[in-house]
């Protein structure tokens, strides 16, 4: 290449951002928004290729940490902040920012690296797997019914300011933390961009909005949302914008939808990244008028495998040796024995002969339970060598709970 790869400056983040901007189309984010992501972003985690002053190329990280299955939490990268100007694809920029990358995290100590892709095509060369889907989903409210508690469930609601309960709301969210695999621990600052009010979020939509749901005076779950109000010949036909949806239980989870379904005015609720498995399905009167879809979510990448897989519990006992492939990072290739069970598991190298074979992105797509290793053997991607390890890889790596990654970075 012509061009350079380096670490992004402080004094170079407008024009990296620019370039970020106009590889997804050239609109600019709201001030507001620009000066947030600015601080959040460390430029000690940054790449950009530049030719000349022209950024041309870039590539972020963040570091989190992951709870992955059995409820630990793991520190990984997530991926951010990734493009190529239009005028420099098919010369390697991406490859060269995905090469100096991994090697960074690596050095780092970041066993694993995850992202959400705009365009799924992209990042599989890279080694990375689909590990989660998000629900998407239009709730007709206007035929579609939520039952009604059986017995008091003592659940009341108030309307507060969303900036006034972001303290309460992430401790909601801290709690469900642990429960479910692909949800991010907040870093600093990261709580403000949940309730930030850009312009650009709203398209026609209320200013946020933001409810609690309390028992005996502790806030047991909350919602946040923008109502986006329509009319036609018939009269009102506004949705309602679903934000977030948390809960501590199961009757105050219900309690919130109840309340979304009945704003006045409305007849329909709208979400585009919720949990496959959110128990609302199993509340609905009619499932078939919710227009439930499913869209790729999570993509995970095993920077280090002994690591990552020694990070997590297993559902059931495991006692495998997986031949890992892995040409963009040749370190984890060759064999590995994996032991573990609900408690914990050793990931170590071995010379033993191999029960399972398979790439580094099928291992990232099962890697949070979400995916099966037995779909995925089905599909020519795993190759079983003893018989019976298949099944017992697949029962191990599952989770009762569909991993879910509730934002993006």
């Amino acid at each position: 290449m012509s061009v350079e790869l380096r670490v992004l400056e402080t004094s170079e983040w407008d024009e990296w951002y620019e370039g970020l901007e106009q590889a997804f189309g050239g609109v600019r984010q709201s001030q507001e928004k620009r000066d947030l992501i600015r601080e959040l972003t460390d430029p000690a985690r940054s790449l950009g290729v530049w030719d000349g002053s022209v950024s041309v190329g870039t590539a972020g990280s963040f570091g989190f940490d992951v709870t992955v299955p059995g409820g630990s939490a793991v520190r990984m990268a997530g991926v951010s902040e990734v493009s190529v100007a239009s005028t420099h694809r098919r010369r390697g920029v991406l490859t060269s920012m995905m090469r100096r990358q991994l090697d960074d995290l690596r050095e780092w100590g970041e066993p694993l690296a995850v992202l959400t892709a705009s365009e799924p095509a992209i990042y599989g060369r890279f080694g990375y797997g689909t590990a989660s889907w998000q629900l998407i989903a239009e709730i007709d409210t206007s035929r579609v019914r939520f039952p009604e508690p059986e017995r008091p469930d003592g659940i009341t609601l108030r309307k507060v300011k969303p900036m006034d309960a972001l303290a309460i709301c992430e401790a909601i969210y801290a709690r469900k933390l642990p429960e479910r695999p692909g949800m991010i621990a907040r870093l600093p600052d990261w709580d403000r961009l949940q309730v930030l009010d850009a312009s650009e979020d709203k398209a026609g939509a209320s200013d946020l909005q933001c409810v609690l749901a309390e028992r005996d005076g502790e806030v047991v779950g909350f919602t946040r949302f923008r109502n986006r109000p329509a009319w036609d010949e018939a009269g009102p036909k506004g949705s309602i914008q679903l934000t977030d949806l948390y809960a501590l239980d199961p009757a105050a989870d219900a309690a919130l939808w109840r309340f979304l379904a009945g704003i006045d005015l409305t007849s329909s609720i709208r979400m585009e990244n919720r949990p496959v498995d959110d128990p609302w399905q199993h509340l609905v009167s009619d499932v078939r008028r919710c227009n439930v879809r499913i869209w790729d979510g999570l993509y995970v990448r095993l920077i280090e495998v002994g690591t990552a897989l020694a990070a997590r519990s297993y559902r059931t006992p495991v006692d495998l040796v997986i031949e890992v492939e892995d040409a963009f990072c040749p370190w984890n290739e060759g064999r590995w024995r994996l032991s573990g069970d609900t408690k914990g598991a050793v990931c170590e190298r071995t010379a033993d002969a191999a029960d399972l074979v398979l790439s580094v992105r099928e291992l990232g797509a099962a890697y949070l339970g979400g995916i099966s290793l037995t779909a995925l053997a089905a599909s020519g991607r795993v190759r079983e060598v003893r018989s019976g390890a298949l099944a017992e890889a697949a029962a191990g790596f599952g989770s009762d709970v569909a991993p879910w990654l509730p934002h993006n970075f």
